[in-house]
């Protein structure tokens, strides 16, 4: 299939992929009285003596905003928020069918990291919870972290934080299958841009000791020149040995190769130069670092991309439905990084061990206990860190 030509034309046909749909009729005066006046005031005096009560007296309960500035979007770069609009729709419809939540899609016409960062504080209280998608670094890190300052309900960036979770999870069963451990191994990662920093955090939170950053520029460390703050932060926190060099000199050694950066940075004389049993994550889209018969043939023993033709696709859909199911189902107000390794962990333990193989570290996105076993992970852990604001069955 022409996936290009078919997917426009469609879109031309549904214009839009998603809907408002009534969940009560109105067919009568009675119901267009309870729905809305006289009737609707008493919900409202309501919440204006508790607003807490908008999340059960409202679609607010099960909604979350999709929100970008069209900065980066997917493979496709700087396209602007109208052009977004389509993979912001996109990403509401996989809510939706992964998580049963309801999302709205929002881009907003600014590049300034206040005007975007006031523009979604005033709106968060209608929604459960704040996805933000294909905004650039380093502009991503900095509203982030505003918003989680401003908000009080989550704030999630789904390129960093649901690629990190799907990441640490597919490493977790790689590393069973090749026989080795978290803390003992060498990480070099290629992109050091919101994907790959989210990624090394969360490796290092779970007990990874050793990682080394790579950028156009080649390894991230303290003696480089002009590093960015961003890339300073890392540099503090990574790289402990100091390695300067290409990525093809740092690699020698390591037991596992993470790539979130373009097509063509690994080759195969890179390969046979790491640790026995190599790991490799080439997850650039659509082009990966390496092509997997490439990889493969050159000794990898495990390898997973972000593409669902090979096996062991690492993608984000594993993730984030799951993870605001349980956020909303205990009204949290964050997502704190227990929360992403409880995530992590549930979606490696579907894969049990006796099945577990090169091949197959990591279940399919269609795979129907990915959202009951993330979700729950995750309402237990926003329970037992205190950002959960019911605290009961739900859980």
């Amino acid at each position: 299939m022409d996936y290009a030509a078919e997917s426009l034309k469609l879109h031309r046909q549904w214009k839009g992929k998603i809907e408002t749909v009534p969940k009560m009729p109105v067919k009568t005066r009675e119901d267009l009285a309870l729905a809305y006046t006289p009737g609707v005031a008493s919900p409202c005096l309501a919440i204006q003596q508790d607003p807490e009560l908008s999340f059960s007296l409202t679609v607010r309960w099960n909604t979350v905003a999709v929100i970008s500035d069209g900065s980066a979007v997917l493979g496709l770069g700087d396209i602007g928020p109208e052009a977004s609009m389509p993979v912001m729709e996109g990403k509401c419809v996989l809510f939706k069918a992964f998580g049963g939540v309801d999302a709205v899609p929002l881009c907003v016409r600014t590049k300034d990291v206040n005007t975007f960062v006031d523009a979604v504080a005033l709106l968060a209280g209608s929604f459960g919870g704040i996805n933000l998608e294909d905004i650039s670094a380093p502009r991503c890190f900095e509203i982030e972290k505003l918003l989680k300052e401003r908000c009080d309900i989550p704030v999630f960036h789904d390129d960093q934080h649901g690629t990190a979770v799907v990441v640490l999870a597919a490493l977790l069963n790689a590393l069973k299958v090749v026989g080795k451990k978290l803390e003992d191994i060498t990480v070099v990662t290629n992109g050091a841009g919101a994907a790959g920093t989210a990624i090394v955090k969360l490796l290092l939170q779970v007990g990874l000791k050793d990682v080394i950053m790579c950028d156009r520029q080649g390894a991230i460390h303290l003696n480089r020149p002009n590093l960015s703050p961003s890339k300073q932060e890392l540099a503090e926190i990574s790289n402990k040995q100091g390695k300067s060099g290409s990525l093809a000199e740092v690699i020698k050694g390591a037991d596992c190769f993470i790539g979130v950066s373009a097509p063509g940075q690994i080759t195969p004389e890179m390969i046979k130069t790491m640790a026995p049993k190599p790991i490799l994550f080439p997850m650039a889209n659509p082009t990966p670092e390496i092509m997997p018969q490439e990889a493969l043939s050159a000794g990898v023993a495990v390898l997973g991309t972000g593409r669902s033709d090979f096996p062991n696709q690492i993608n984000n859909v594993l993730a984030f439905p799951g993870i605001f199911r349980g956020v909303l189902d205990v009204r949290a107000r964050d997502i704190n990084e227990r929360m992403k390794i409880a995530a992590a962990e549930a979606i490696a333990s579907i894969v049990a061990p006796s099945d577990l193989s090169p091949e197959y570290i990591i279940p399919p996105a269609f795979d129907p206990r990915i959202r009951e076993k993330v979700a729950a992970a995750v309402a237990q852990a926003a329970v037992a860190t205190g950002v959960a604001r019911l605290t009961g069955s739900l859980v």
